[in-house]
């Protein structure tokens, strides 16, 4: 009895998980943050669009984005700027082809996500700090964690 009661208390658990990573992703199966705390996103859902990626890592709010550059590949970036972080409106949206600062209005191409690095652009996340693989692309935890620094006075006004 006691062994289908544990059985019982881990399928629910795995399915409020499920849930969980529902909602934070706007419903969507394809993404999430995996129960290691790992994030996982599908390489089908990414396109020319970028993709941005909300999380919360220890009290700290995040974001992340993906986007398919025109050669392909799969790009991306955490979504704050490597010199205008700290003032809080160093972030990205995307007008096109172009990614522009809110802080100081530098536009930077999709092509160059994940490659210029330096200078006011997206923070790149690189091969080295993720695993690719033909479904997808999974960041960890760890180096999730290390990166909150650049967002502790991020959106702010």
């Amino acid at each position: 009895m006691a062994q289908k009661a544990n059985v019982k208390s881990a399928v629910i658990k795995n399915v409020l998980v499920v849930l969980a990573v529902v909602v934070v992703f706007g419903a969507s199966a394809h993404a999430g943050v995996l129960e290691n705390g790992d994030l996982y996103v599908s390489a089908e859902e990414i396109t020319e669009t970028a993709t941005f990626y909300p999380l919360n890592i220890e009290g700290t709010e995040m974001e992340i984005f993906a986007v398919r550059a025109p050669d392909g590949t799969i790009r991306t970036a955490f979504n704050t700027c490597q010199v205008c972080y700290g003032s809080g409106r160093g972030y990205y949206k995307q007008d096109g082809s172009v990614f522009v600062c809110q802080n100081c209005g530098n536009r930077f191409r999709t092509s160059d996500i994940e490659i210029v690095r330096g200078g006011c652009n997206p923070v790149p996340i690189t091969a080295q700090y993720k695993t690719v693989d033909e479904r997808g692309i999974t960041i960890t935890k760890d180096f999730l964690l290390k990166a909150k620094v650049i967002f502790s006075n991020w959106k702010t006004h």
